[in-house]
């Protein structure tokens, strides 16, 4: 054994351990073997596992496998590590095979090298505190790896379910502000019949709204959790009593409202409830991607395109042509719609290809979850700050546009009837002239008639 390091021992061998180290040497086999993403696992993750193992020492100790002893230790130690210690001894690659045996063992020893310690061993001393037999006691990694997962996807999805409401708020706002501009509309990018600015936010504000509740559903939807059923879901090797008080005593110490699945062994194997959440995902993404399409049409030019309203300018938008402003923050929120509906596709092919009694495939389904859902809050939060609240109307731009647009016969034909209407329609677009000038050559409608039909289109359209 070279100088400096600790020979640990498992079913495949023995391997040398910096002999400082906190995890051993599962997790060394571990970081050897997934060098993957050079990403650790989130810091959600390790929380929610630690959680679930301080759950899992207490409820031993209380119906009596654990000695006491050994849990407090277990205990204080996990809750040093929620409190922010020994961050660096979680060194696995956030994909990783083995269905999350890796967090698990990287959890259970780091966990029972730190329980050793504070009982005066030296680490590795497993004689003192075992990480599978005392800190694993009556667990799985199949049942503590979905559990933690979910915990930790829980609460990043509370987080974006708060950026949510602010940009739907946002968008409320603008749309109480925009109430009496009237702009055109557009349908399959023809010009269609008027509509108010503030309409069109309206509707922003209303599609973000049913994200925002969706949100909420993906949380409930994830709050069951097969914690006891250990390896297949039958329980094996964990005591009738601890299954029964496991997730109870989760729920305390996470403070979320969590439950026992009814059926352990379903929970363990079929993992549809994930591809329904990543589905609420990738709703949100396609509700902002879409929005984001919209404010870069309506913002286009500031000349030569549409030009109704004003995006924030928040960076030069050329290495090479001064004073062009582009249209960042929109483009932002395009490519992270375009990356959650991505993943969205990688967590259904994964939740498929689960096999019999267990799906292996669950550590590219969170870090698919982690990454979406930290883009999204991320990505909805800057969207909100820097482009929506400081959206501006180009209100004489717009209502020049209605006026000479082909769309405001449409609001008219229930004074002049429709073949009247489109044959003027037809003229007005072969001519270049406006609607309105052409009713008045045509003396189809008296000028006061005609601007009071005006006035009661667009104040309806206001209002």
């Amino acid at each position: 054994m070279s100088e400096g390091y600790r020979l640990e021992k498992d079913a495949i061998g023995t391997m040398q351990v910096p002999i400082d180290a906190y995890y051993g040497v599962q997790t060394m086999r571990a970081h050897e073997n997934f060098n993957i993403t050079g990403q650790r696992v989130h810091p959600q993750f390790i929380k929610s596992i630690v959680e679930i193992k301080i759950a899992a020492a207490m409820t031993n100790a209380e119906v009596g496998v654990l000695d006491a002893r050994i849990a407090n230790a277990i205990i204080r130690a996990g809750n040093e590590v929620l409190n922010g210690k020994f961050a660096d001894a979680f060194i696995v690659d956030t994909i990783q095979g083995g269905a999350g045996t890796s967090l698990n063992m990287n959890a259970n020893e780091v966990l029972a090298n730190r329980a050793i310690e504070l009982l005066g061993g030296q680490k590795g001393d497993y004689s003192i505190v075992h990480p599978n037999d005392h800190v694993n006691c009556g667990q799985s990694t199949n049942d503590v790896y979905p559990s933690a997962g979910k915990i930790a996807v829980i609460r990043l999805l509370n987080q974006a379910h708060v950026a949510l409401m602010q940009l739907e708020n946002t968008l409320q706002k603008k749309a109480e502000a925009f109430k009496n501009i009237v702009k055109m509309g557009r349908t399959e990018m023809q010009d269609a019949v008027p509509i108010s600015l503030g309409q069109t936010f309206g509707a922003y504000a209303k599609s973000v709204g049913r994200d925002v509740k969706r949100f909420q559903d993906a949380a409930a939807a994830l709050s069951r959790l097969n914690m006891g059923g250990t390896a297949v879901g039958t329980g094996i090797t964990a005591d009738a009593r601890y299954i029964e008080k496991i997730v109870a005593n989760i729920a305390d110490i996470t403070g979320l409202s969590l439950s026992q699945a009814d059926d352990l062994v379903d929970a363990t194997q079929n993992l549809d409830e994930f591809v329904y959440v990543s589905g609420i995902l990738k709703s949100c993404a396609a509700t902002l991607s879409k929005i984001s399409n919209d404010l870069r049409l309506m913002s286009s030019g500031p000349r030569t395109g549409f030009g109704e309203i004003n995006l924030p300018p928040r960076q030069n938008g050329s290495s090479i042509m001064p004073g062009k402003i582009n249209p960042v923050m929109p483009e932002l929120m395009n490519q992270i719609a375009f990356n959650v509906i991505g993943n969205d596709l990688t967590v259904t092919m994964a939740a498929e290809a689960g096999q019999l009694e267990l799906n292996a495939f669950e550590p590219v389904i969170f870090y698919c979850f982690f990454e979406s859902i930290e883009m999204l809050t991320n990505g909805i939060s800057a969207f909100t700050a820097y482009c929506v609240e400081g959206i501006t109307a180009n209100e004489d731009q717009c209502k020049e546009a209605v006026e000479n647009s082909l769309g405001i016969i449409t609001a008219l034909c229930p004074y002049i009837g429709y073949t009247k209407a489109s044959s003027i329609a037809k003229r007005a677009l072969k001519e270049n002239k406006r609607i309105y000038d052409l009713l008045l050559e045509e003396n189809i409608m008296e000028k006061e008639t005609l601007d009071k039909s005006f006035d009661e289109v667009l104040q309806n359209l206001s209002e």
